[in-house]
């Protein structure tokens, strides 16, 4: 059976949504440059070749709408190749990469592209309300669908399907995150500090240089060439963190210093059969070793990491204490505690060079950008395997599990 394995990467610059640098960009036109940039670090590789170019998106409408996978086909001139587009919220283009691998698994194909974006500026006006997490629909503070029981202190959070006040499973990313924090009892003071260690870990990354190793440039429509990431903030320390007031309740813990930003972005993979690899004379960068996806209550799904990295792991046939680098997606600081204790996973390990507090998180571009940094740090670190995981909206969660081969 063959073996799916990454040969390049390559992710833009994370802009901030309305103001940031790359609020001109279209999706389409984003992610092009992207998979043209992951092309070009494999010339060996004749691009007609691709099986099937494999683009998630958290919000596929207006211009993120009409399968921006085939899109993007057709813009880099392979009008042999298909494309398709899948949505699976924050875990999109971690489900892309999925699917690239399981179709290599199967033996249906050897060269997948599998990619990502998200450009929260762009998206269609009017599509939610002027709550902060504002414009997407998913983060939207709908007052009609606020958690009213789950408001006390730890341990007394329940399910408010069961009274009825909650239609369906979309209720507010931030909400959610309170109700992670009345179950588990994390403390604001702990979600302020972890905010505050992505933005120094980011900040000391950038001196560093960690992250010029992963940036490919974008072009800007004007001929504008951006190569920096818009975040992180320089300097933040935990005295400035912890005076910001709560965003989702009065009484709550989550705020702008702990939580992640809105974002634009993209990212893509070449993944290919090590067969395929080995033909070309290519040095693959790490192995698919297993994936893992679950689903809890939506009212709690900031703790999606929790079962899907069990999963990924019990495929594996590892366990944590196996793996020697681990990315958790911080959509909010709380759901990374919640998620790292409950899996005992040691702190030293986890999001060694920050993570989407600091850098940001365009939703569809999240899953390609954390494998692209995970193998950067298992590189810069000189460790083998690695696991990246994250929460989805509407309670779930998903997890890759990598080995680093060069």
């Amino acid at each position: 059976m063959p073996e799916a394995v990454i040969v390049s990467t390559a992710r833009s610059p994370i802009g901030r949504a309305m103001k940031g640098s790359l609020a001109g960009m279209r999706p389409d036109d984003l992610t092009t440059q992207m998979v043209a940039a992951a092309l070009a670090k494999v010339p060996e590789l004749d691009p007609t070749q691709i099986d099937d170019i494999i683009l998630g998106t958290g919000s596929p409408a207006g211009e993120g709408g009409f399968n921006m996978g085939r899109i993007l086909a057709v813009q880099l001139g392979l009008d042999t190749v298909p494309g398709t587009t899948v949505h699976r919220y924050c875990a999109s283009s971690l489900q892309t990469t999925r699917m690239a691998f399981h179709a290599i698994k199967a033996g249906e194909g050897d060269v997948f592209i599998s990619a990502g974006v998200e450009t929260v500026s762009r998206y269609v006006k009017g599509s939610a309300d002027s709550s902060p997490d504002t414009k997407n629909p998913i983060f939207a503070d709908a007052e009609a669908r606020t958690v009213e029981n789950a408001q006390g202190g730890a341990g007394v959070w329940t399910d408010p399907r069961l009274n009825g006040l909650v239609p369906d499973a979309y209720i507010a990313m931030g909400q959610t995150a309170e109700n992670v924090a009345s179950l588990t009892g994390i403390s604001r003071e702990d979600q302020d500090r972890w905010g505050v260690r992505s933005q120094n870990r980011a900040e000391a990354a950038i001196a560093a240089g960690f992250f010029e190793r992963e940036i490919s440039p974008v072009t800007l429509p004007d001929g504008t060439v951006i190569s920096k990431d818009d975040g992180p903030r320089a300097g933040v320390t935990y005295e400035a963190v912890s005076g910001l007031k709560p965003v989702f309740r009065p009484d709550g813990t989550v705020t702008a210093g702990n939580c992640c930003p809105l974002n634009d972005g993209a990212a893509a993979l070449v993944i290919m059969s090590d067969t395929k690899a080995k033909e070309l004379g290519l040095t693959p960068l790490a192995r698919i070793v297993s994936t893992g996806v679950s689903g809890l209550s939506p009212e709690i799904m900031g703790l999606g990491p929790i079962e899907a990295v069990r999963r990924a792991l019990a495929l594996a046939g590892k366990s944590v204490d196996d793996i020697d680098l681990f990315e958790i997606n911080e959509a909010f600081a709380v759901q990374v505690l919640g998620s790292a204790r409950e899996l005992k996973i040691d702190e030293d390990k986890l999001n060694v060079s920050g993570g989407a507090i600091a850098l940001g998180h365009p939703f569809g571009m999240t899953g390609a950008r954390i494998t692209t940094t995970l193998i950067n740090n298992l590189q810069t670190y000189d460790k083998q395997f690695g696991v990246e995981t994250m929460c989805v909206g509407g309670g779930q969660g998903m997890a890759l599990v990598i080995e680093r081969l060069s």
